[in-house]
C-alpha cells in the first residue's frame, strides 16, 4: 500500500477479530512509530505494548469512552517524558499516527483513545511519575462486520478545509 492510499483509507476501528498479532509484525509497527519525528530531537516518546487480558480490561477505565478497548488484541499506551517541554504532545501524535498508518498498511485496524485518567494507566502499567501516559492506540485484525459509527460522515470539502493566502 502506498503512503497516499494509507492516509486516505485509514479509518478508526473499534471491533477486532480475536486473533493474535504476531510479535514480528508488532516489532515492525513499533519501528515505524519510533521513526516519527521529534521536536528538537528530544525523542521523549516510549510505548507500552499490552496484550494481557486483565491489564487491557483495567486500562478501559483510563478513558471516559474506552470501555471497549479490552476487546482489542493489542493495546499500546503511548507515553512521554513529563519534562520534555511544551512540544511533547506533538511528538506523541506523530508517533501514534506513524503506528496507526503502518498498522493500516499491514492490514490491521487501529483506533486512538484519549486517556482521561492517567493515574489509572500509571497504576495498571507501573509507569513512573516522570513519565506521562499520553494516549492509547488499539490494534488488531478488523472484523468484516464492524458496525457503522453513529457519528460517521463525509469529511468537509477541501474548499472549506483549506484557505489560500488568507482566511477569505
Amino acid at each position: 500500500m502506498d503512503a497516499m492510499t494509507a492516509l486516505m483509507d485509514k479509518r478508526d476501528t473499534r471491533a477486532y477479530e480475536q486473533r493474535e498479532v504476531a510479535r514480528e509484525l508488532l516489532d515492525r509497527l513499533l519501528g515505524a512509530a519510533r521513526m516519527g519525528g521529534s521536536a528538537k530531537n528530544v525523542q521523549p516518546v516510549r510505548m507500552v505494548v499490552v496484550s494481557d487480558p486483565v491489564s487491557k480490561a483495567a486500562l478501559s477505565s483510563a478513558g471516559d469512552f474506552a470501555g471497549w478497548i479490552g476487546s482489542a488484541p493489542v493495546v499500546v499506551v503511548v507515553t512521554v517524558a513529563a519534562d520534555a517541554g511544551p512540544r511533547r504532545m506533538f511528538d506523541v501524535g506523530r508517533h501514534a499516527q506513524n503506528l496507526m498508518l503502518a498498522a493500516h498498511a499491514a492490514g490491521l485496524a487501529s483506533c486512538p483513545v484519549t486517556i482521561h485518567h492517567p493515574d489509572v494507566a500509571r497504576s495498571v502499567l507501573a509507569i513512573p511519575d516522570e513519565i506521562e501516559p499520553a494516549m492509547i492506540v488499539t490494534l488488531g485484525w478488523p472484523t468484516a462486520d464492524e458496525p457503522t459509527s453513529p457519528v460517521a460522515g463525509p469529511r468537509v470539502p477541501l474548499s472549506t478545509y483549506a484557505h489560500w493566502d488568507t482566511w477569505q
